[in-house]
């Protein structure tokens, strides 16, 4: 979890002077010898006076709803708020895949069921919602953009009512040069619902989240660990710029209260640009294996038996692979790097961030290829 920001620049500071007095100490005896410079786990933007002077934050306790708080990112960003100090509910519909400790409201954002109750006197709503699994619902909408466009509907219209100034989501990189996968047009068909129906309402894209939880991390992770040979599509040259989870969660808190952020549409991105072929590689090293890589010319079967048999091995569900995988074929990087500096945040670099999440694993389950 993200140390206090205050704490964690005493002890960067602290460490560095440590470096100083070390440097020397041995620059007597070395005076001329190079040293080779390792690349720091944070990568900046080091944000200029100016930049930083900009950065607003409102202080004092607000009421917040967290949705999908049975997920990766809900479950993340709820501990994280409530070290603000803020009063934090959380919305499922299941609460028994609720992990955390937080006032629960149950309900289900596609057929509106919970939501006025969870939305009353609400100051700033995240939702953290998405459709990629099978329904469980009775008489669900034909496909997953139905579903999550009727979710944000729902959602939208209810928080207008109930009077709440602002809500937060996160949704994923768009292509620029090319037309948008289902799983993406329908993010994107979300953020306009949510950004229309409150004007201070602030969107939030992101690529692929480096994290311990994230699932796409763990579905390259399993394909890495399992397969002795690890195969590479057509779409391993395609680029993409993955984010440190614990950046995702900060930037999610912060745009709580930014006034900067208010009406707005972000890219949230790390520092790093890959290809997905370099970003499957850099796993694979930290894992410390040396599977060989096969780079395909073109996919030998249909992009839907592909997902199918790459779910099957990684053990995840093929309705989110699927999606997943569709939205491979282009490069996905984002619009600018605004966010970083209307939110004050300094990113971790791309093998920082799988460090992390592969330690994080371990500590709950080991990984059967280290």
């Amino acid at each position: 979890m993200k140390a206090d920001p205050a704490r964690r620049l005493n002890a960067v500071f602290r460490k560095s002077q440590e470096l100083l007095r070390c440097r020397r100490k041995c620059c007597k005896s070395a005076l001329f010898k190079r040293v080779e410079r390792k690349r720091p786990a944070f990568c900046g933007p080091f944000l200029s006076a100016a930049a930083r002077g900009a950065v607003v934050m409102l202080r004092g306790t607000m009421r917040i709803l967290v949705t999908g708080v049975s997920g990766f990112v809900g479950a993340r960003l709820v501990p994280r708020l409530q070290r603000d100090g803020h009063e934090l509910r959380g919305f499922a519909r299941d609460p028994r895949r609720v992990a955390i400790d937080v006032p629960l409201v149950t309900g289900d954002a596609v057929t509106g069921a919970g939501l006025d109750a969870a939305l009353d006197r609400i100051d700033v709503a995240y939702f953290l919602i998405h459709s990629m699994e099978p329904a469980t619902d009775a008489n669900p909408p034909a496909d997953f953009g139905a579903r999550e466009h009727a979710a944000a509907e729902r959602f939208a219209r209810a928080a207008r009512a109930a009077g709440v100034r602002r809500i937060v989501y996160l949704g994923g990189l768009v292509p620029q040069e090319a037309p948008a996968s289902a799983h993406l047009a329908s993010r994107l068909a979300v953020e306009r619902v949510l950004l229309e129906a409150l004007p201070e309402s602030t969107a939030l894209r992101a690529s692929i989240v480096i994290g311990a939880g994230s699932r796409s991390f763990r579905f390259l992770v399993r394909l890495i660990e399992r397969l002795p040979l690890v195969t590479l599509p057509a779409w391993r040259d395609r680029r993409t710029q993955p984010i440190d989870e614990r950046d995702v969660i900060e930037a999610l808190a912060r745009a709580a209260s930014a006034p900067a952020v208010a009406g707005r549409s972000l890219d949230v991105a790390g520092p790093d640009v890959v290809s997905y072929g370099e970003l499957i590689q850099r796993i694979r090293d930290l894992m410390l294996l040396r599977r060989p890589l096969w780079r395909l010319r073109r996919t030998p079967a249909p992009a839907v038996v592909a997902s199918r048999i790459a779910a099957a091995i990684a053990g995840e569900q093929p309705e989110l692979v699927g999606p997943l995988m569709a939205g491979l074929t282009s490069d996905l990087l984002p619009r600018d790097d605004h966010a970083a500096a209307l939110l004050g945040l300094r990113l971790h670099s791309l093998e920082a961030a799988i460090e992390h999440a592969l330690h994080e694993w371990e500590q709950l389950e080991p990984l059967a290829a280290r």
